[in-house]
């Protein structure tokens, strides 16, 4: 924070969407900015500024006469955001295992060994960058751009929603042994048993994270706010 070459309100905006995106602030939570203020050491400009940024990217969103709520996550969105990664992830992966290049699959390998600590947030902040090196380093192995684009954008979204799911549960050894298994199905260039470790993975990661849902929701029907 003590960037001289970072405006304040570049710093009141990472410092922000952080907290959005590692649930310090939980979706749905009401946010002032007072409280921005005395949280970020930040003056009121800056983290208004920051708060109107956070909004147009979706990150928060402005409830008249009450300031700003942490946008949101509905059932609705889960299953909407597992089903499209379910076709984008299952195609990346069935293509990089027959259009990988020879002397990229050896360090795909290596990509693959990555864990976490369970209900160490610091942990889970390198895991998922890693996480996330993972599979599109696999999505440009597909040979297709657009296929990594879409990934790409896929797993920002999905950032949130596995901060919330890896808080469920310790699943680093069954995670870490899933990505494993994936980058050895590519290396050896076998697209069947590539589809069939992704599906699961995908899944498993959908089921926590409704899980993690269901434990911050009075029973209801699907949509339900946080």
């Amino acid at each position: 924070m003590n960037n001289s070459k970072e405006s304040l309100a570049e710093q009141a905006y990472r410092l922000l969407k952080k907290d959005i995106i590692t649930c310090k602030l939980p979706p749905g939570e009401q946010i002032a900015q007072g409280s921005l203020t005395e949280r970020y050491k930040i003056g009121t400009t800056p983290v208004r500024e920051a708060l109107q940024r956070l909004s147009l990217e979706g990150f928060v969103q402005s409830i008249p006469r009450l300031g700003y709520i942490v946008t949101p996550i509905t059932f609705s969105d889960v299953h909407e955001i597992y089903e499209l990664r379910m076709i984008a992830e299952v195609a990346s992966v069935r293509l990089a295992a027959l259009r990988s290049p020879q002397n990229a699959l050896n360090k795909l390998m290596s990509r693959s060994d990555f864990s976490y600590i369970y209900q160490d947030i610091e942990s889970y902040k390198v895991f998922l960058g890693k996480n996330r090196d993972f599979h599109i380093s696999i999505a440009q192995l597909s040979g297709n751009q657009r296929l990594v684009d879409l990934i790409s954008s896929l797993l920002d979204e999905l950032t949130r929603l596995f901060h919330l799911g890896l808080g469920i549960r310790d699943s680093a050894a069954e995670m870490h042994d899933a990505h494993t298994a994936l980058a050895q199905a590519i290396r050896e260039r076998n697209p069947n048993r590539a589809e069939q470790i992704v599906r699961n993975e995908i899944e498993m990661s959908q089921n926590r994270v409704l899980e993690a849902l269901t434990k911050r929701n009075a029973p209801s029907s699907p949509g339900l706010y946080l």
